[in-house]
């Protein structure tokens, strides 16, 4: 008879610890909180890591651990996400290195560009964010509005000014991805030193008595993707932009 009590009382605290388990499965565990500032981050990270196509929602949503949903609740599409990072890596730029009026202006457009090239140069994927995504976010527009200042204040009209704008930014961006398709995006970007090397090995490749003027170059060729051809480049289009501006 003891022996069936215990074993009653045996069942009885068994049923009671499964009930418990139980109501613990049933319930909903903690939920993961997520801000729009910690997906961006993760944003960044795959485009750094993988380059620009694996940043999506599901990629980002692997990185910081929740479901694809969680991450739709701040981004609705991958089109909202790219313009949110287009936004964000703008925000890097130091403002306050361009934006001072008491520089002289060519000074100003060559810091606007020197910042725009190392920022995206340090994320090679990016540049293709900024190629295909939107431009009209308040950081966009900020760039946009100091670039008219500083070119108001190198004597163009305001519609040449806004030409001169657009012309600017597909130099930068231009030179960029053509800088950027040279480089795996997925690994930690070689000096330019190492980048130039490696471009004048293959042009000693080719063929000098086929392309005897692309021989003869081929020192400068090889600098195609250094700081000095970038500045070379953005005075020639700044020197264009004085000779040719019209009367206010």
């Amino acid at each position: 008879m003891a022996e069936h009590g215990e074993a009653a009382a045996g069942a009885a605290t068994g049923a009671a610890a499964g009930g418990a388990a139980a109501r613990g499965r049933g319930r909903p565990g903690r939920r993961r909180v997520l801000s729009e500032a910690e997906i961006l981050d993760a944003a960044l990270g795959l485009l750094g890591e993988k380059g620009a196509e694996a940043v999506s929602v599901r990629g980002i949503a692997a990185a910081v651990g929740v479901a694809p949903n969680a991450v739709y609740t701040y981004f609705p599409d991958r089109a909202a996400l790219v313009g949110a990072l287009v936004e964000r890596i703008l925000g890097e730029l130091d403002r306050a290195a361009f934006a001072d009026p008491g520089r002289p202006w060519r000074y100003r457009v060559h810091a606007v560009a020197a910042q725009l090239r190392e920022r995206l140069m340090a994320r090679p994927g990016a540049v293709d964010l900024l190629l295909f995504g939107p431009m009209d976010g308040p950081n966009a527009l900020a760039l946009g509005e100091t670039l008219l200042e500083i070119l108001a204040e190198a004597g163009l009209t305001t519609e040449d000014a806004a030409r001169a704008s657009y012309l600017l930014i597909v130099q930068v961006l231009g030179f960029v991805a053509l800088e950027a398709a040279e480089v795996d995006r997925a690994a930690p970007v070689p000096s330019e030193a190492e980048r130039v090397a490696a471009r004048a090995a293959a042009l000693r490749a080719v063929p000098a008595e086929a392309y005897p003027r692309t021989a003869a170059s081929a020192g400068t060729v090889a600098r195609y993707v250094t700081g000095e051809q970038f500045r070379w480049g953005l005075d020639r289009v700044l020197d264009g932009l004085v000779a040719g501006r019209s009367v206010k």
